[in-house]
């Protein structure tokens, strides 16, 4: 009967709030869009989004994120709805945490704390663990101070003041430790990981990349024929998988990799290399764009840079637009003279103009009802052929 008891409480889903900013830079509507990214993140993290504050000012209170009037109302409602914890989407640094923590009185977490916490739930092989480890001890080290509020409150204690900073310097000694001896762990991973791709031979590689939640497992399952897992959850895949497709007469290899987010931990993007490796070492990136959601130019652009970032921009790519079933629009009235926005824009316009305005090859696809599916092969096989026959010239039976 206790055992049943526990494990129903287990099942409990903590209660959060969510909270950020509107800058010059970020406007309202940018800044509630991102706030449904992040009450995402939390529902991915098993967490329940149960209210969400915005503050407008130039820039985030060094202090405590949000000016003091928006922190009272935080604390009122926080301790009125018994409230687990608060989330922020920004990284908010050791004192920032450490007074948010005094005045609420319950869990703070920032954006890159919560998506360390998905990660470390999502990795499954050695390999993504110790990558999520070391991320997450990179980001625990400058924030260990806060750990240590048991003793803050016994200020005055003979004694306690000296152990208690000893303690702290000993925990940074370990961790110091620990993150040198994943970084070596690594190492050995990413000589492992570089053997394998070597093994793999000259043939033409193939990356999926894209913002998390586009489709990719599902449209690699549909491409390679496998069953990788796919769910309607951010980050689903962390390990990269890779598979010999044979499209006609041409085999190449194809991969699955992580999805990329606004704010992606640098911690993450770091010890992530060797897994990014299977970007920067493929021949064509298919980026994936989830065509539904309202801000798909905002995500290109992220990805974009996340390409930069990691080395990878110059690849061929060729744009998959998925997820065209889900595509919704309202059709303005003929005398609206207002310009056209992207809720009333028809997916056929949407077509004209990312194929006029975009360098690289694009098409418009379903996964999921696999609309387009066969001219999105055509187009995958025709820039695979075009690489294949410089590698291989004299394999004319191919063509």
């Amino acid at each position: 009967m206790l055992e049943k008891k526990e494990s129903s409480l287990k099942e409990v889903s903590e209660r959060a709030v969510l909270v950020g900013l509107v800058t010059s830079d970020i406007d309202k509507t940018k800044a509630e869009e991102y706030l449904d990214e992040l009450a995402f993140l939390v529902q991915t993290a098993g967490g329940t989004v149960e209210s969400r504050f915005l503050q407008a000012m130039p820039s985030a209170n060094s202090k405590t994120f949000v000016g003091s009037g928006k922190l009272d109302e935080i604390k009122q409602y926080v301790k009125a709805a018994e409230i687990d914890m608060v989330v922020f989407d920004d990284e908010l640094g050791p004192s920032q945490i450490r007074n948010l923590e005094k005045e609420l009185e319950c869990k703070i977490l920032d954006r890159t704390n919560l998506i360390l916490d998905i990660f470390a739930k999502r990795a499954k092989t050695s390999h993504a663990k110790t990558q999520v480890e070391l991320a997450q001890y990179q980001y625990l080290l400058p924030r260990l101070t806060g750990m240590w509020t048991h003793l803050e409150r016994q200020r005055g204690g003979i004694g306690l003041r000296g152990p208690g900073e000893t303690e702290i310097e000993t925990d940074r000694r370990i961790i110091r430790d620990k993150i040198s001896l994943l970084k070596k762990k690594l190492v050995q991973i990413d000589k492992q990981k570089a053997t394998q791709r070597k093994n793999r031979g000259k043939m033409v590689r193939v990356a999926l990349v894209g913002y998390t939640n586009v489709g990719k497992s599902t449209l690699m399952n549909l491409i390679s024929k496998s069953d990788i897992f796919a769910e309607n959850k951010l980050f689903a895949t962390l390990d990269t998988t890779v598979r010999k497709v044979v499209i006609e007469n041409l085999p190449f290899l194809l991969s699955d990799t992580v999805g990329f987010i606004r704010k992606l931990p640098h911690g993450l993007v770091e010890s992530f290399k060797s897994t990014l490796d299977e970007v920067r070492e493929s021949d064509i990136l298919v980026h994936v764009v989830d065509i539904s959601h309202p801000e798909f130019e905002d995500q290109i652009q992220t990805v974009n840079e996340t390409l930069s970032e990691i080395g990878a921009a110059d690849k061929p790519i060729i744009m998959a637009f998925n997820k065209m079933d889900a595509y919704s629009f309202v059709e303005k009235e003929e005398d609206d003279l207002t310009p056209a926005t992207r809720e009333n824009i028809s997916l056929e316009e949407l077509k004209l103009s990312w194929m006029a305005k975009d360098n690289h090859p694009c098409i418009f696809i379903s996964a999921k009802t696999k609309e387009n599916f066969q001219e999105f092969k055509d187009l995958l096989y025709k820039n695979i052929r075009e690489i294949h026959a410089v590698r291989y010239p004299y394999n004319d039976f191919l063509y």
